[in-house]
């Protein structure tokens, strides 16, 4: 197709994707970054425990882990964001270069605790897009029979926070019969799917980490970056 039947493209400010630009470049060599998020403050949290079984495995996998306690973390609005968990909460975010979402269901979503870690957490800070090009898991656990509502919700929130969400998925149903006095995951389908899931999150971070941010280049933002043509003034 010829230039002239795209009237409206800068030709200038496009950027074919190349190959050379996704395979070409030197590769990270640093354990990947894992955020992992828990959506319950219960003393035996079951989002919190498949966290701490996701964080194990990823550890196995040569990977990095931290965790965000949200106890203390106030609501969005009701604090400034120099409040010292809202800090906490976005420097991990941006030393992170994946996450893993863990929520229990409640009332057929995902808990607001859950949902408050992820609207503190801002689309962009300055130049910075703290969630931007990095990929995410979700998890949730329930205490009835197997759901998928907190999950399909997160993947909504990973794809508005500009994430690159992995397609598998862990859903734990009567949680409170999956995990054994210690805290740790009793074997099971349910396990090994977490296992599934682990791995996934980390090839996928290998693969995209790299190139993240020539991932989330779009051509709408450099257009945008552009100065405007004195002719339009």
């Amino acid at each position: 197709m010829s230039t002239h039947q795209l009237p409206h493209l800068r030709q200038d400010l496009l950027d074919i994707p190349d190959n050379s630009k996704l395979h070409g470049g030197p590769l990270l060599q640093h354990p990947p970054r894992i955020l992992l998020l828990y959506g319950s403050l219960r003393e035996r949290s079951f989002s919190r425990l498949l966290a701490e079984e996701a964080a194990r495995l990823l550890q196995t996998m040569g990977c990095e882990t931290r965790f965000f306690n949200p106890s203390g973390l106030p609501l969005p609005d009701d604090a400034p964001d120099t409040h010292p968990k809202v800090v906490e909460l976005r420097e991990l975010c941006a030393w992170s270069e994946a996450m893993v979402w863990s929520s229990p269901e409640r009332h057929g979503a995902m808990t607001g605790i859950m949902k408050t870690q992820i609207d503190w957490i801002p689309l962009a800070l300055g130049a910075v897009r703290p969630t931007q090009g990095k990929t995410l898991a979700v998890m949730q656990v329930s205490g009835g029979s197997q759901s998928f509502n907190a999950v399909n919700q997160m993947r909504v929130l990973g794809r508005w926070m500009r994430m690159i969400t992995i397609p598998n998925q862990s859903s734990v149903a009567m949680a409170y019969k999956e995990f054994e006095d210690d805290g740790r995951m009793k074997p099971s389908a349910y396990y090994d799917r977490v296992v599934d899931v682990m791995e996934e999150l980390v090839k996928f971070t290998l693969l995209t980490r790299s190139v993240s941010d020539y991932l989330v280049n779009r051509y709408s933002e450099r257009k945008e970056a552009q100065p405007l043509d004195p002719k339009v003034l």
